[in-house]
C-alpha cells in the first residue's frame, strides 16, 4: 500500500532506514496503521534497548503515519506535544509491531495516539500526542526532488 510515503525521487522517506521501520497497513475503520520495526543496534544504549528517545521515534513515526494515512497522502500531524510511558525494553534486534491511530482529526488540532509492542503481544511502550495538520510539503520545498 502506497501513500506517497515515498520521496519524488523515489525510494523511502530517509528517517525510514534509521527506525528500521515498514508500513504494513491501515484500517480506515478505526483509522489505525500497523507498522513493523527492526531493532538495530545502533539505536541501542549500553543495556542492550533502545535509548528512551529513539522510542518516541517510533511512537512518533506510526501514529503520524496514521493520520497521514487517514488524509490519503495529503496532509502530515506536526507535533504540539508527545506523552510517552516506557513500560518495557525494547532488545535489540528484536521486531516491534506499532499501532497508531488517529483519535480525533479535526481542523486545527489533531490527537494521536500509539503502541509499541512485541510479537507475542506485549505492550514495551504508549504515547499520546497533541498535533496540528499540516499539508504535506511538496518534494521540491523539502529539498528531496
Amino acid at each position: 500500500m502506497s501513500l506517497g510515503f515515498e520521496t519524488e525521487a523515489g525510494g523511502e522517506s530517509p528517517h525510514t532506514a534509521l527506525l528500521g521501520s515498514e508500513f504494513l497497513g491501515f484500517d480506515q475503520e478505526t483509522a489505525t496503521a500497523t507498522m513493523r520495526f527492526t531493532v538495530m543496534r545502533e539505536m541501542c544504549t549500553w543495556r542492550g534497548g533502545v535509548q528512551g528517545g529513539l522510542v518516541a521515534g517510533y511512537l512518533d513515526d506510526v501514529m503520524g503515519y496514521a493520520y497521514v494515512a487517514m488524509t490519503g497522502g495529503e496532509q502530515a500531524p506536526l507535533n504540539l506535544e508527545i506523552s510517552m510511558q516506557l513500560l518495557g525494553l525494547l532488545p535489540e534486534g528484536a521486531t516491534i509491531i506499532g499501532k497508531g491511530r488517529v483519535v480525533r482529526g479535526g481542523r486545527r488540532v489533531i490527537f494521536l495516539e500509539g503502541e509499541l509492542q512485541t510479537e507475542e503481544g506485549q505492550v514495551l511502550a504508549r504515547a499520546t500526542s497533541t498535533a496540528i495538520p499540516t499539508m504535506r510539503p511538496s518534494p521540491t520545498e523539502t529539498g528531496m526532488g
